[in-house]
């Protein structure tokens, strides 16, 4: 059986073309892929987020606790800021990539990918006996929506009685949005500017808050013609933005040093899980890092395509998709470091036939024209 979230008859009555996604029957579009994409990109859009994973940790070693377990530095955080980070294993591969977020001295809320909802949950659990914390899953009591592009903002300020624009970036604050209380936060998985919004005590069976809130954002975000999307747009968007897939582009056999997530971990901390497999592998050669690709003519590169260089085969696709705003194909995948100089041209084997790529920079885009570090 697959699982829903509350606002699954929101996406039915929306007419939204349904599919699996880590366990969930989840809204994969409404009106388009390539539609709801240019609405974030340009405008504004809403995305159903509920099935990703969330717990509360809580105690006076809460800290402590996601210190040891995170490859960041947690301890000095402040009330109300996020930190993006990874939990490795002891091998130092990735468990999760996953956001952090002090609500307050002892309480800590952590969301991470929904395919390893029970898996994320369980590693923390399976740890916090040693210290004196509280674990909580919460994931099925909150419910977790995106607002996400250059209207954004405008948007949800239209529901708050407070100005939210002083909210920085991996930020959050608790504000009142038309009578309900959330959580909001300022991050997103499209590269664009954008909020986090949590209601909580929200269960399956008790949708009506949620319900209430979702067709209250929409109606506000009409000036800015703002669409609902869905979980094709959301992959899309990451990918454009040079963002990571769990289970495609990152898993526990990979390290976040290959990943080019080294700015996630703090080597100066005194211990964490898998720190001593990090500092060995900071110490060797790479032997893999992650990459841009873009297509110079014609193609789609998909996860699997095998990448060569002057007729031998130096990694593979782990994302791919043909990009809205740069009408090409692009993608992500692992090639040796002596290989990933931004510029070199290699060919994917696309079926049958060899065909043209470039590594490039991510994002893919112009990030003074798009995302939230746009300029105009």
């Amino acid at each position: 059986m697959l699982k829903q979230t509350v606002l699954y008859p929101i996406h039915l009555k929306l007419g939204a073309t349904m599919g699996e996604f880590a366990g969930f029957e989840h809204a994969l579009w409404y009106e388009g892929v390539i539609p709801e994409h240019l609405a974030v990109r340009n405008a504004v859009g809403l995305f159903d987020i509920t099935h990703m994973g969330r717990c509360t940790v809580r105690g006076v070693d809460a800290a402590a606790l996601l210190d040891y377990l995170l490859t960041r530095d947690i301890s000095p955080m402040k009330i109300n800021q996020g930190h993006y980070s990874v939990m490795c294993n002891s091998h130092g591969g990735i468990i999760d990539d996953l956001v952090v977020f002090r609500l307050d001295e002892d309480t800590f809320f952590v969301v991470y990918n929904a395919s390893n909802r029970e898996k994320d949950f369980k590693w923390i659990y399976s740890h916090a006996k040693d210290f004196n914390v509280q674990t909580r899953d919460v994931s099925d009591e909150v419910a977790m929506f995106a607002v996400q592009g250059p209207k954004a903002l405008p948007t949800l300020q239209l529901l708050s009685g407070v100005d939210i624009s002083g909210i920085r970036r991996y930020w959050g604050r608790w504000v009142n949005l038309n009578d309900l209380e959330i959580l909001l936060t300022r991050s997103g998985y499209t590269g664009e500017d954008g909020f986090e919004v949590y209601l909580w005590n929200t269960p399956l069976e008790k949708p009506e808050k949620a319900e209430k809130l979702w067709q209250t954002i929409l109606k506000a975000g009409e000036e800015y013609d703002i669409k609902p999307c869905g979980l094709g747009a959301r992959d899309t968007l990451r990918l454009e933005a040079g963002m990571c897939l769990y289970g495609n582009d990152i898993n526990e056999d990979t390290t976040p040093l290959e990943a080019k997530l080294t700015f996630t971990v703090n080597f100066e901390k005194d211990n964490f899980v898998g720190k001593d497999a990090l500092l060995k592998h900071k110490d060797e050669s790479l032997k893999r890092i992650r990459v841009g690709l873009r297509m110079l003519k014609r193609g789609i590169p998909r996860r699997g395509y095998e990448i060569f260089l002057d007729g031998e085969k130096i990694g593979r696709v782990t994302s791919g998709t043909f990009s809205p705003l740069l009408q090409r194909g692009i993608g992500m995948g692992y090639v040796p470091p002596e290989h990933a100089a931004i510029g070199t041209q290699v060919d994917i084997k696309i079926r049958k036939s060899f065909l043209s790529a470039e590594i490039v920079k991510m994002p893919f885009y112009d990030t003074t024209r798009y995302g939230w570090q746009r300029k105009t």
